[in-house]
């Protein structure tokens, strides 16, 4: 792997919504690599709740004080994105053990389809573990807050999908 592609680290995921969990990894990783891009998949097969371009722009907003991070949108496959953008490391997040499964399937898949392309996971701060953008969507779904999982205009962005949907 060649050094300018080490300098690239790619975050991909639906992000719906991003939460404190995601911007604490990127908070750790953002000093790791000269330029970090968070990749926000379109993902129509798991129904985001949020559009694609609202996602965008919560996770660009979120993440303005990271000079070296920008955020993308992409509807192909994740190794076409890495690769047309020259990224070097995948990036991925473990909560607990139960996303080790998955998360090792899926490296396994990605050295297959991406073999210039290493998989790094990192770990959230102890008090992000256990968010996840299901239970964030599911608790404000019902009405709760969510003030303490995601930052406030994800919040106001999902009461207001709440309000647009009917009954």
């Amino acid at each position: 792997m060649s050094p300018a592609r080490t300098r690239t680290a790619v975050y991909p995921g639906t992000f719906d919504p991003i939460t404190n969990g995601h911007i604490d990894l990127v908070h750790r990783a953002a000093p790791l690599f000269e330029r970090l891009v968070l990749g926000v998949a379109a993902s129509p097969s798991k129904r985001p709740t949020l559009p694609l371009e609202l996602r965008v722009r919560l996770a660009r907003e979120a993440l303005a004080q990271y000079p070296n991070v920008e955020v993308q949108p992409f509807e192909t496959l994740l190794a076409d994105f890495v690769r047309k953008i020259g990224g070097g490391i995948l990036l991925r997040g473990l909560r607990a053990v139960s996303d080790f499964e998955y998360e090792f399937q899926m490296a396994s898949m990605n050295r297959r389809l991406i073999p210039e392309v290493e998989t790094l996971f990192l770990t959230p701060a102890e008090e992000y573990g256990f968010i996840s953008s299901s239970l964030v969507r599911e608790i404000s779904r019902l009405g709760g807050d969510v003030s303490g999982f995601v930052p406030a205009a994800v919040a106001e962005a999902l009461q207001a999908e709440w309000r647009r949907e009917p009954g």
